[in-house]
């Protein structure tokens, strides 16, 4: 159960922002007892790739914060953040941690099963905050997006932390995440019926 959970909350961390997981796995694992990645994935905590990772992860952190080239960075992510995730549930599921001692089996016949799981779980975060998006720059005219995308990295760093130290509290995350589903849904109907009618406007006039 913890390592289902800790490999959804790294997972669903990657929908927000595709490297603050891997780079929060890397670094714990290279640098403190927290984590012990599984021999596959023990790469995730090399120097390069921990390096690459940081450089990834500052490109991100400014485009996803500018209007209209954080649509475009959303368009781009759509293929980067569920592989992301798929590596971070693989990764995180079959660690050690210092809430699971013994990752046992976890998946092992399987070994597909963690990193599909984390692809769609990750894909599902990345869709409502793309749909998200648009709304709040249209709502608050481009003020909104650093705004946002500030929250969003705060999240998916505290998400990514919590899933490795206690990952219980990775379930209040997932459900405040089902609550903002409906809400995202219902402001994209909004948005684009208003779009239609300003256009009908427009015609007549």
């Amino acid at each position: 159960m913890l390592e289902a959970l800790t490999g959804s909350g790294l997972a669903a961390s990657a929908g927000l922002n595709a490297y603050i997981p891997l780079l929060t796995m890397g670094l714990l694992a290279r640098y403190t007892d927290l984590m012990q990645l599984p021999a596959g994935w023990q790469w995730l905590g090399d120097g390069w790739v921990i390096a690459i990772l940081a450089l990834l992860l500052a490109v991100e952190v400014v485009a996803d914060k500018v209007p209209v080239v954080d649509h475009v960075n959303d368009m781009v992510q759509t293929f980067v953040r569920p592989t992301a995730g798929g590596l971070a549930f693989g990764a995180g599921s079959s660690a050690e941690t210092v809430t699971v001692s013994d990752p046992g089996q976890f998946f092992s016949s399987n070994q597909w099963v963690p990193i599909a799981i984390g692809v769609v779980i990750a894909l599902a975060v990345h869709g409502v905050k793309s749909a998200a998006r648009p709304v709040i720059n249209a709502t608050t005219a481009g003020f909104g997006a650093p705004v946002a995308s500030t929250a969003e990295d705060a999240t998916s760093v505290l998400v990514s932390v919590l899933a490795i130290v206690l990952p219980v509290l990775v379930l209040v995350f997932l459900l405040g995440f089902v609550l903002v589903v409906p809400w995202t849904l219902r402001r994209r109907r909004e948005r684009k019926r208003e779009r239609q009618a300003a256009r009908a406007a427009g015609f007549r006039v």
